[in-house]
């Protein structure tokens, strides 16, 4: 798709028809209190709709009206065709209305147009897809069996699913989430983030006009204590898969043991290295990838490449194509798309990312923050033990931290609280073979920075998460029970009492 200018984006985004209720059952509803939030566009601080401010009436009736239609099999025992058929006809919506739905991420989030276009929605699209196409591909198993017994082992959808969303990659994180969920037979419950609720909503209108059957996708916006909190307590909610902060997932654990111990997967926070051993070739096209890993999204990544672990013989010159490749990460008006980075998501979040600046001491590039934008900054910090290597920042933060070896980078790598991602560059295949096994991560890549494509599972170590990957076919077994039926073939003859 051909990117617009910068007027024409403006032009889309004051003619766009934002959506501001809850979706239950198949409709848009205020919510029951009469509440509701205000949605601002967070690069110019403009209004940019009223919400449905939900609570816990509001989820009981969306998990009543879930449950309805998980019982009644209206989704849950379509056949897997025409169930993958239905979220291919989404697919095709959401590429029809492809421009309207990255003009309104990039509003209600900060992102720039140019990543929305390029990168989220047609990577949301494609994780439905490749979900809906996978329905009638998975097969279940029969055990190893003797003369006289059938063993199936067969998958079943779990039953009604919530799911908790956050604000940095609003679209993408729902296609993960809602593909596998929908496309195993669940009936979902989907709390956005408060910053981020307009696309959730509209994608869940046009899934209903590809077919999806009321009730299946219900979008309840609200707070954490609202919302969230009386999902994660629900007495009929069978599992809830979360994506946000270490500190906010681990409430889910409390509240499914304080319930119905339902099953509680978690993706949450990253401190993730960046290694880069002395045999590195082509240092630029490494800084390349390094700025590409710290920067991108503003740093609000939870596999962001927050710090580099560098070799103290490659360190200088290594810095400086950093800081060539930063400068060209310019600070501007999301909707322009020539903007490398775009605001962050709120004030709270500006001034949290604000705060870890002043602690800055040796700054090699940026350091400079206004009104909701942050520069592209690099710190060099004296020891993995400084409050700017140990926290997620969740900005555009990279700190930089000498070592004179690869023991010591591994050592370091592995010295946090986290294991989401990492990077190891080497031109030694060997080295960076044993590293990426020696770095507890869930995903390590070699010589670049990424977190795989849609076939290879997400998903991390340690407080990163736990309980299920995102992504490939491993996402959907999450959102299945495994059942054996045994079926025994023995002669009644056979067993017999003499």
């Amino acid at each position: 798709m051909d990117l617009l200018t910068q007027d024409e984006y403006k032009s889309i985004a004051a003619d766009l028809e934002l959506p501001t209720g809850s979706f239950i059952d198949g409709a848009y509803r205020p919510a029951i209190s009469g509440h509701t939030f205000e949605t601002v566009n967070p690069a110019t601080g403009d209004k940019l709709a009223d919400i449905a401010s939900c609570g816990t009436a509001d989820v009981d009736f969306a998990v009543e009206k879930a449950r309805e239609a998980f019982d009644d099999g209206r989704w849950s025992k379509l056949h897997p065709s025409d169930r993958k058929d239905v979220l291919i006809r989404l697919c095709k919506l959401m590429t029809r209305n492809a421009r309207e739905l990255a003009v309104m991420e990039s509003i209600d989030s900060g992102k720039t147009i140019y990543d929305c276009e390029t990168v989220d929605v047609p990577e949301t699209i494609r994780c439905l897809k490749w979900h809906a196409e996978a329905i009638d591909k998975i097969y279940d198993q029969v055990s190893p069996a003797s003369d006289d017994h059938i063993a199936m082992v067969v998958r079943e959808p779990i039953g009604v699913v919530g799911l908790v969303l956050p604000w940095n990659f609003p679209l993408l994180m729902l296609a993960w989430k809602i593909g596998p969920a929908l496309a195993a037979g669940c009936s979902v419950v989907v709390k956005p983030a408060t910053e981020t609720t307009l696309t959730a909503l509209r994608v869940a209108e046009l899934a209903m006009e590809a077919g999806l059957p009321r009730g299946v996708l219900n979008i309840v916006p609200g707070g954490g204590a609202e919302v969230g909190e009386p999902i994660g307590r629900h007495m009929d909610v069978d599992m809830v898969s979360f994506t946000g902060s270490t500190v906010t997932g681990k409430r889910f654990l409390s509240y499914s043991a304080e319930s119905n111990a339902k099953e509680v997967v978690l993706e949450m926070g990253g401190k993730n290295p960046a290694i880069v051993m002395e045999d590195a070739e082509n240092l630029d096209r490494v800084a390349q990838h390094v700025v590409n890993g710290a920067f991108w999204n503003m740093g609000e990544n939870c596999s962001a490449s927050s710090r580099l672990i560098v070799h103290k013989d490659v360190k200088a010159e290594l810095l400086e194509r950093i800081v060539h490749h930063a400068r060209q990460w310019n600070v501007g008006d999301p909707l322009d798309p020539e903007t490398r980075m775009g605001a962050l998501v709120s004030e709270a979040h500006f001034n949290k990312v604000c705060g870890y600046l002043e602690q800055a001491e040796n700054v090699v590039i940026g350091g400079k923050a206004e009104k909701g934008f942050v520069e592209a900054t690099v710190v060099e910090v004296p020891a993995n033990d400084a409050t700017l290597a140990r926290e997620e920042i969740f900005g555009p933060v990279l700190s930089a931290i000498e070592v004179s070896g690869f023991d010591e980078a591994i050592k370091i790598a592995n010295d946090t609280d986290y294991g989401l991602c990492a990077s190891i560059f080497t031109a030694n295949a060997k080295r960076a073979i044993r590293g990426a096994r020696a770095i507890r991560a869930g995903t390590v890549t070699v010589n670049s920075f990424g977190e795989g494509d849609i076939t290879t599972p997400f998903g991390g170590y340690k407080q990163s998460g736990f309980g299920g990957r995102d992504n490939s076919v491993h996402a959907h077994d999450q959102y299945t029970q495994l059942k054996t039926i045994w079926i025994d073939l023995a002669d009644d003859a056979d067993e017999a009492v003499d």
